[in-house]
């Protein structure tokens, strides 16, 4: 553990607290929406603003690496300790699209302090949470005498995440010699609530396609024809009516091949958070919960691949009735994959149940869009439990542990370097993440800044 007095670190932090949230403030105003080609520009301007911060901040090397999108920086800070673990930090600059049309009560790209919390677009997503490693690093410099970082510490923040990251791995790979670690550190994330802090251990993978049936050459007369040709609507119904069994599993051949089952300590810890299935039910705006037989509705959506329907269509749609058999019909269906499943093999599986559902007579083609992995740090693993530590010191309270239930670019990061990822965030739900009127919560942010103050240290003992 580091040797840094936990109170020295916060003496810091509240003593930088103004020029830090006006430099946050500053970069705000930069609207870099990665979705909107008209603000190309701004993107980029963001990326020189961040780059030159960072050498402000220290950094030796800091650099802007161009993609065939939007540009992403990359910056390092060796430690003069020979022996020391490298850490790479992970996070964007560009922000979802808003505009004051939209709901928000100021000008989105104009940050506004109230009540203790900043209010602009990237405040939280994800601005606010890069930026706290700039002073946080300082406050580790600051209170431990060191003149150098106690890891060899890299950044790496992508342009281009609000837009898929369309160009993320490409890069990583790339790059992926200048970005070797022994941990990967993602500070794209958040916290259970405002009173309990937790570290997420991992997120779900995404799998997507679209199964497209096609029967006659051309939508036929029901009276004429109906009950003795196949009906490419009726295929693809029941095509969907076998996704799943009676206990709400996916019925798919092969689809849990190699998953890795929650433990009994991971269940327990998932149990002690203070989840109200009532509230989560208004917030999903759903009446019940629903899914997998004898799992729990926090195991379902963080720790159990799913199997989910987002489109549904064939035949006639408008007012009134037109009695076809029509010549198409189509299902666009995602599968959210956790550690241990392999995108390909899900796709191989999907592949080989979906000849055995449709009929003869029905001509089916199957479209995969590019997969995201999963990734799951196991509890016990030395980093993550230097991210609990150093997270423990700066809230003063025990830390519990979540999981992710939608997926990232972080599990290209570990499946290119091979290194363990870490969440490190402060953000909370009621920071409307993509919503109107997005904000960081203040006394959190600087909580984001002590844990990273801590962290290196923490880490550089754990990684050894």
């Amino acid at each position: 553990m580091s040797d840094t007095p936990d109170s020295a670190v916060r003496t810091y932090t509240e003593q930088h607290r103004t020029a830090f949230l006006d430099d946050l403030a500053a970069w705000l105003r930069i609207p870099s929406v990665s979705a909107q080609p008209v603000h190309d520009g701004d993107v980029r301007r963001s990326a020189e603003w961040l780059s030159a911060k960072l050498e402000e901040t220290g950094f030796p090397v800091t650099e802007i690496w161009e993609t065939p999108g939007a540009p992403a920086v990359f910056a390092e800070w060796p430690s003069d300790d020979p022996d020391a673990p490298t850490v790479l930090v992970y996070g964007h600059h560009d922000v979802q699209p808003a505009a004051r049309e939209d709901g928000w009560d100021t000008d989105p790209f104009e940050p506004v302090i109230r009540d203790g919390r900043m209010y602009g677009r990237g405040a939280a997503d994800d601005k606010g949470q890069v930026l706290f490693h700039t002073l946080g690093v300082r406050a580790h410099l600051a209170t431990t005498g060191r003149t150098t970082p106690a890891v060899n510490l890299k950044l790496l923040i992508e342009g281009e995440e609000e837009s898929g990251s369309p160009n993320f791995r490409a890069l990583v790979e790339e790059q992926a010699g200048r970005l070797t670690a022994d941990a990967v550190i993602v500070s794209d994330t958040g916290m259970w609530d405002e009173t309990t802090p937790t570290v997420c251990t991992g997120m779900r993978g995404l799998a997507e396609c679209e199964i497209e049936l096609y029967g006659p050459e051309q939508d036929i007369h029901s009276g004429s024809f109906g009950g003795a040709v196949p009906n490419p609507a009726t295929a693809v119904a029941r095509l969907v009516a076998a996704l799943h069994d009676a206990d709400g599993r996916v019925a798919i051949p092969g689809f849990y091949d190699g998953m890795t089952e929650l433990t009994d300590t991971e269940r327990a810890l998932f149990a002690e958070l203070p989840f109200d299935e009532a509230a989560w039910l208004r917030t999903a705006k759903s009446r019940a919960a629903s899914g997998e037989a004898g799992h729990s509705t926090l195991e379902r959506i963080w720790a159990r691949p799913t199997a989910e329907v987002n489109g549904i269509g064939g035949g006639y749609q408008g007012a009134g009735s037109k009695t076809i058999i029509p010549s198409s019909a189509l299902v666009k269906i995602s599968f959210r994959l956790v550690a241990g499943q392999d995108p390909d093999h899900i796709q191989q599986a999907v592949r080989a149940w979906a000849e055995t559902q449709v009929p003869a007579g029905v001509r089916h083609r199957i479209t995969f869009a590019p997969a995201t992995r999963p990734c799951l740090t196991p509890l016990d693993h030395p980093a993550l439990q230097a991210v609990a530590r150093a997270m423990g010191r700066a809230f003063g309270q025990k830390i519990l542990f979540t999981r992710e239930g939608g997926s990232g670019p972080a599990a290209d990061l570990q499946d290119v370097l091979g290194a363990p990822v870490l969440f490190l965030g402060i953000s909370v739900p009621s920071d409307g993440w993509h919503a109107p009127n997005e904000k960081v919560e203040l006394d959190l942010l600087l909580k984001g800044v002590e844990t990273a103050a801590h962290l290196w240290g923490e880490l550089a003992v754990a990684l050894r």
